[in-house]
């Protein structure tokens, strides 16, 4: 089962990428800053999960 950490890092990774391509069209600078963090927080969320299926083996 996917814990709640997973979930919630994954959802707002999803935001922020979403976010960061709403800004991007609208030539926002910062527009790439809250695209890296999005997906710094995907990762973070991607290691979370493989780190739990690796200790619960």
């Amino acid at each position: 089962m996917i814990s709640k950490k997973v979930i919630s890092l994954f959802t707002f990774g999803v935001f922020l990428i979403i976010a960061g391509a709403i800004l991007k069209i609208a030539n926002n600078p910062q527009a790439s800053i809250i695209l890296a963090i999005g997906l710094v927080f995907e990762l973070l969320a991607a290691l979370l999960f493989i780190w739990n299926k690796l200790h619960k083996k």
